[in-house]
Formats: structure tokens, C-alpha cells, sequence
């Protein structure tokens, strides 16, 4: 007799990207492929940051531990880093750096939350979050994302869903599907709705590098007392292209940082440490690098928005921004799944349905344009074309 796994982990769906990736085509003579799943940039990490790592790999010590919130200096200059750009003032000892975003969340969530609970989060919702909380046993109580004419959640909506059990919001600026970023007085709105109900206010800002304005994305970091209300969250893999490294951030008050220490030491002892020293380097030697990859990140999203301008095309573009666009399909009646699968094996472009980030999606479809060059993206419109054929 066989033995059980955990039903917690058996109700959780086959990883989204994986699943994708087994619907290409690989017969010999297909044109290429236009790979708009995963978000991940198609350039390489800048070159004096290829060397700087090779150069650490041979560096005595490289290959141990380190404490389990990351390297002091590593900290200390990510907490000036978000000083600067969130105009607050953030201690080293309110930073843990993490084996990726993808942990910080689950550590976040694993601090503040058990099984039996619920937390609140729009929906479209990133996949891996949804994942996260269902294996943990943890109810999510679902809010709209977007409304028509409306790129943002209501924090109003909230409200109602919040009992006992609920032990947070958890929100994702700029918007991982739909590329949506959330306005200051909206984000402020939910933070309030958080504090006065004693929850927390979980805010993943993995691609807060990428917004169009360079002014602060909100003022919750300066408002007196945040360490009660907000954990932020972040990645250094996009601005970086280091996604195979797996370096993320918490900020949080102290006290729940002792918690998430717990996690993260049982989880990886410590982030990698050839990791850490890299993206120290990156902090404080790429700001003209960065500066030219946000440009060039600006010039493939709004190309891919020209290409939704095509009068021929019959999908709409229902939000962009960042690495990200949100396009609702033509095909009425159809599974959002039925119509990637089909992109996929027909018209050699790869994108996620709609139905992997939440119910009520199935039509639509989310584009990851980082992976592809501005020049390619009139491609985009010619295979959605072809579709509707």
C-alpha cells in the first residue's frame, strides 16, 4: 500500500510555468518561439556584475554561512536604498534579506498565520501566493482586482471579509498579473483598513522598480508606527537579472522579524552568500546600468501597448505596466486555458491563462513582455491575429 501525501499539497495545481512550457512544440522547422510566460528579463547581468561574481566565487569564505538575515552591509545598504526612494528612514536591523521573494512571502505569511486562518487578496492573484496559503491550510477570502474603467481594488471591499480569523491583506504593487500599479491613496486606504483591524498589510513590491514615476510609491514607510501594521517585500532579481540567484527582502518591525527568523533559519539556514555580495555590489556600483534597463523595459511596454492598438485585433488590453499585460480573449465560451494551449501549439506564443491566478479569469490571459525585444513585439499582434482566424 502506497502511503498518503498531504491533501494540502494535492488540491495545489502542477506549477504554472512548467505546466506552459510542456505545450511548445518542438517539431524542427517552427518559427521562433515568442515566450511571453515567465517574467524574466531576456538580457544578461551587466558585465563588471559577471566579473564581480566570478571574482567572489574564488573569494575565501564565499561558500559558508552567514547570519540568517543576510550580510550587515548588505542590509544596511538596502535599508538606505528604500530610505532614499520611498523618502523614510529604515534601520539595518528592519531588513531581512531572503533566498529569493518567493520566501520572503512564505515567511511573512508563516509569522503571522496558521491553518484554519484566512487572509484577504484581489484577485487575479499571483499564482505562488495562492499556492503558498492553500498548502499552509490558510482560507483566501477574495477581492475583485480590477473593475471596469478601475486598474485597482476597492479597500472598501475588505472591510466586510475581515473577522477573527483574518490575519492579513496581502497586495502586489505594481500588479503581478495584470501590471496595474496602485495608487498612493489607495494603498494608504488598505494600511488603515489593516490597522484598525489589528492585521497585517503584506505589500509585494518585487517590481517597484519599474514604475514610471520616480516619486515614492506611497508614504506607509514614514507614517509613525508602520512596524505594527506593514511587512514590505521585494526582489532584487528583475533589476538585477539575477532571477537564478534567489535574493529577496523583508522589511518589517523587529519583533516580527524575530519570528520570520525562525522560518528562514529552518527553511535555508542563511540566502546564499555569493548572492548577497552581488547585489551589494549591484546597490552601490549599477545606478547608470539600472537607470538604461528601466529605459529599455519602458521602450518594450509601450510597444507591446502599440501593438494592442491594431485596429484588426479583437483582444483587449485590460491592464499593463511594469513586466506585465492583462489582455482579455476574444473566444467567448472558452476555457482561458483551452485558448493559451492553443496560442502555444498554433501560433508559437507562450502565455499563461487566466484561470492560473484565480477563479472568474477565464478570460484572459496574461503576457510577460520582459522576455521579448521591442522590435519583436509587432509579432505579438501578428500571432494574436492569426488566432482569431
Amino acid at each position: 500500500m502506497s502511503f498518503e501525501v498531504s491533501d494540502l499539497v494535492t488540491r495545489v495545481e502542477f506549477p504554472p510555468i512548467a505546466e506552459a512550457m510542456s505545450w511548445v512544440k518542438t517539431e524542427p522547422g517552427n518559427r521562433e518561439l515568442l515566450n511571453m510566460c515567465q517574467a524574466v528579463p531576456s538580457y544578461p547581468p551587466a558585465e563588471i556584475l559577471q566579473d564581480e561574481i566570478a571574482r567572489l566565487a574564488h573569494a575565501p569564505g564565499t561558500g559558508g554561512y552567514t547570519d540568517i538575515f543576510g550580510i550587515m552591509p548588505l542590509r544596511a545598504a538596502y535599508a538606505a536604498h528604500i530610505s532614499a526612494d520611498y523618502d523614510a528612514h529604515i534601520d539595518a536591523n528592519e531588513v531581512a534579506i531572503t533566498t529569493g521573494c518567493n520566501q520572503a512571502f512564505a515567511a511573512a505569511i508563516m509569522s503571522v498565520a496558521k491553518a484554519g486562518d484566512n487572509v484577504i487578496i484581489p484577485v487575479p492573484y499571483y499564482f505562488n501566493h495562492q499556492m503558498w496559503l492553500t498548502m499552509m491550510g490558510i482560507e483566501i477570502r477574495a477581492i475583485p482586482a480590477f473593475s471596469e474603467g478601475v486598474s485597482h481594488p476597492s479597500p472598501e471591499l475588505a472591510t466586510p471579509l475581515i473577522d477573527s480569523r483574518t490575519r492579513a491583506i496581502v497586495l502586489c504593487s505594481p500588479n503581478n498579473p495584470t501590471g496595474a500599479i496602485y495608487p498612493s491613496e489607495i494603498l494608504n486606504q488598505f494600511y488603515n483598513v489593516a490597522q484598525s483591524a489589528g492585521i497585517a498589510l503584506i505589500l509585494d513590491e518585487t517590481y517597484k522598480d519599474f514604475r514610471p514615476d520616480p516619486a515614492p510609491p506611497h508614504n506607509l514607510l514614514a507614517r509613525d508606527g508602520w512596524q505594527n501594521t506593514l511587512i514590505q517585500l521585494y526582489s532584487f532579481s528583475k533589476i538585477y537579472a539575477l532571477a537564478g540567484y534567489r535574493l529577496g527582502a523583508i522589511i518589517a518591525g523587529k519583533d516580527v522579524l524575530h519570528q520570520v527568523a525562525k522560518v528562514l533559519d529552518t527553511m535555508t539556514v542563511c540566502p546564499p552568500q555569493i548572492s548577497q555580495r552581488a547585489v551589494l555590489f549591484g546597490l552601490t556600483a549599477l545606478d547608470d546600468w539600472k537607470a538604461e534597463k528601466k529605459a529599455v523595459m519602458r521602450g518594450r511596454l509601450d510597444a507591446m501597448r502599440a501593438s494592442f492598438k491594431t485596429p484588426e485585433l479583437k483582444y483587449e488590453l485590460v491592464g499593463s505596466g511594469a513586466y506585465f499585460a492583462y489582455v482579455k480573449h476574444p473566444f467567448d465560451g472558452e476555457t482561458s486555458k483551452s485558448v493559451a494551449m492553443r496560442l502555444a501549439k498554433e501560433n508559437d506564443l507562450l502565455c499563461l491563462p487566466g484561470s492560473m491566478f484565480g477563479p472568474g479569469q477565464e478570460n484572459y490571459l496574461r503576457f510577460a513582455f520582459a522576455n521579448v525585444e521591442a522590435e519583436r513585439m509587432a509579432g505579438l499582434a501578428e500571432r494574436l491575429i492569426e488566432s482569431q482566424m
